[in-house]
């Protein structure tokens, strides 16, 4: 089929799907209508022209080049590293830090919700919170259960 786009033309030949009929029939506006499935459904490659850095190539083909077909690249070693390990004293202390910062971080939302709904300015007041928490408070704060609900 010749066709032609902005004054170049070329040739079309669409790709032939063979179809078989459908078990399902139905009607349009009064009138039968039967539907059809293709057996293959084909998958198209298309055929380009183009240039990466200066050098031509088409994709959908075979290589020209030969010898780029045997190349493998050299297998690189990885070097083998230990797993950490951390002892049972860091991971305690990572734990407590974290739940530390978390009580902090709750602490200062609820000073700055309190605060706004006063209408005071909550932002000079962070550094007071910093490491002033009790330990007898640390042990029993924490987010509540019933939170998430």
């Amino acid at each position: 089929m010749q066709l032609k786009y902005r004054g170049s033309t070329y040739d079309y030949n669409p790709p032939q799907v063979e179809m078989e009929p459908a078990k399902v029939v139905g009607q349009y506006r009064g009138l039968e209508w039967r539907f059809r499935n293709p057996k293959k459904v084909p998958v198209l490659q298309p055929n380009l022209d183009l240039v990466y850095r200066g050098v031509a190539y088409r994709t959908g083909e075979a290589t020209v080049n030969g010898a780029m077909e045997g190349y493998r690249a050299p297998e690189v070693q990885k070097p083998k590293v230990a797993a950490a390990v951390n002892s049972t004293k860091d991971l305690a202390r990572s734990l407590m830090m974290t739940h530390h910062t978390d009580i902090k971080r709750r602490e200062q939302s609820l000073l700055s919700r309190s605060a706004a709904e006063v209408g005071i300015d909550a932002s000079r007041y962070w550094q007071p919170l910093q490491g002033k928490i009790s330990s007898a408070f640390r042990s029993t704060y924490d987010r509540s259960h019933a939170a998430l609900s």
